[in-house]
């Protein structure tokens, strides 16, 4: 028996056009008649999802729909635990590929529909859900019917169609980058000495000569406000993330986040001066001569004399 398979190996690889690689996978690609599924390569060869949530997600894409795809259903049919498989799922929610929504039954009670939408790409663009009825597939002559699949719940015909809320929500326009009053040509050799010297002190902020020159002006507005290069240089290296994936987007972050205000000036700095409390004077409303007080009256001469007649 091994032997036989070791023939018809040895007979399909003859048969492959063109020479063989010297090293690396073989494909042997034998067209499938029944019981297959088309995965997309963006699935199949994620670069960020885990490899047990891209297996998770061809087993998804697999399956007919109203199958059951929560933790525990998949945990009882792999050996992977719950919590890799509940990782794995956040994965492909995370990424688009795994979407969950709320709809109302006819009985008024509202259940969560599972959707699994096979290119999340596309579904961004046309901004809408189109849901495909898989086909069963074929069953050759006399081998047994599979079992049918469990119906979902009914979805009243009135309900509006199911609309899944995009992955995330816009992001703000990005702050621009501080510009000085005024580049001087000191200013730019200073602040380009600053941006080239960072590796010295990160060695994975290693910014390009582009980078350096877009940067310039963030960090000659820096300088412009009296702030010593040794505190520029500590503000942009300290508790970096491990690795930085964009070394210029990190130091244009902190240019524009952190940015400090200029230095007050020494009249604003200085204590305000006390005036001296002035009382105004006012004129006496029974002999009408001048004294001094808040509120206009009688001076003491003749509020005593009032005060006696009285």
């Amino acid at each position: 028996m091994a032997t036989q398979h070791h023939n018809a190996l040895t007979r399909a690889l003859a048969e492959l056009p063109g020479p063989l690689p010297a090293f690396g996978v073989i494909h042997i690609a034998i067209p499938h008649t029944s019981r297959f599924t088309i995965v997309g390569n963006h699935l199949a060869q994620h670069a960020e999802l885990s490899l047990v949530a891209i297996g998770i997600g061809v087993h998804i894409q697999s399956l007919p729909v109203g199958s059951l795809v929560g933790i525990k259903a998949l945990t009882a049919r792999f050996a992977e635990g719950e919590r890799r498989i509940a990782a794995a799922l956040r994965e492909l929610e995370a990424h688009g590929y795994l979407r969950r929504a709320h709809v109302r039954l006819a009985n008024g009670r509202m259940a969560t529909r599972t959707i699994f939408c096979n290119q999340p790409g596309a579904l961004e663009r046309a901004g809408r859900v189109v849901v495909a009825p898989k086909v069963p597939p074929a069953v050759p002559e006399g081998a047994p019917a599979p079992p049918p699949a469990p119906e979902p719940d009914p979805v009243p015909e009135s309900h509006p169609p199911v609309r899944v809320p995009p992955r995330t929500a816009p992001k703000p326009p990005r702050r621009p980058l501080p510009q000085p009053r005024e580049l001087t040509p000191e200013l730019r050799q200073t602040a380009s000495a600053i941006l080239a010297d960072l590796r010295n002190h990160a060695e994975e902020l290693v910014l390009s000569e582009a980078d350096v020159e877009e940067l310039i002006p963030g960090v000659a507005a820096w300088l412009e406000r009296e702030v010593r290069p040794d505190a520029i240089r500590h503000a942009l290296t300290t508790d970096l993330p491990k690795p930085p994936k964009h070394p210029a987007k990190i130091v244009r972050h902190r240019l524009t986040a952190l940015l400090p205000p200029p230095l007050p000036g020494a009249e604003e700095l200085a204590p305000a001066a006390r005036r001296p409390l002035v009382i105004p004077l006012q004129n006496c409303d029974g002999c009408d001569r001048a004294f001094r007080s808040r509120e206009p009256g009688h001076c003491r001469g003749c509020q005593g004399e009032l005060a006696a007649a009285a």
